[in-house]
């Protein structure tokens, strides 16, 4: 008798536990990925948003600058020209690895494809004290639906380098820490 009770008490337990799924906390704003820009910067839909609890807005496009993070860039541009010299590397390579960051980005926010159609995720925006940057994009920490965050993910994983803009500082420890790890133990772009 004591066996079927611990067998049925431990199949109770990992039923309950499989079935668990990540909640984003109430302030987090649910959106659709659309467009991956680069490796950390991507193109969202707010489906609905309500401001001073009266004004309904429907259907927003926001571009959405990762925090905390800067991947090379993947085109031919003012920055990247700046991150040539900050790295003393080429262009060339600037752009060969700012494509890999975005390979990186696109491959853990792609569901897949219809068609020609890129199908992306949703994702939840975590924001911190700037919700914006002075070129009108969302500033933001995007949670993947499994409660994992992709800005940190990306830097973890090798394919960026930390960038602390105060007052956006929430993770940066955290962000600091694992750039460190990823160039030790030569992930990613460190390779």
């Amino acid at each position: 008798m004591k066996i079927k009770y611990f067998i049925f008490s431990l199949l109770l337990l990992i039923g309950v536990s499989y079935g668990k799924e990540w909640k984003p906390p109430y302030d987090f704003v649910k959106a659709k990925v659309v467009k991956v820009i680069d490796g950390d910067t991507i193109i969202v839909r707010i489906k609905k948003t309500t401001f001073n609890n009266r004004k309904t807005l429907k259907n927003l496009r926001f571009s959405v600058r990762l925090i905390g993070i800067d991947t090379p860039e993947s085109r031919p541009n003012r920055r990247a020209e700046i991150q040539s010299r900050e790295s003393r590397r080429d262009i060339q390579t600037i752009i060969f690895l700012g494509k890999k960051a975005k390979e990186f980005t696109e491959k853990n926010l792609l569901i897949g494809k219809k068609g020609t159609k890129k199908i992306y995720k949703y994702v939840f925006l975590e924001f911190d004290v700037e919700p914006q940057d002075r070129y009108g994009r969302l500033l933001a920490y995007v949670w993947l639906p499994d409660g994992e965050m992709l800005n940190k993910k990306i830097i973890c994983s090798g394919y960026a380098y930390p960038l602390t803009v105060p007052p956006n500082v929430k993770y940066e420890k955290e962000f600091l820490k694992c750039f460190r790890k990823a160039r030790k133990y030569q992930r990613g772009l460190w390779k």
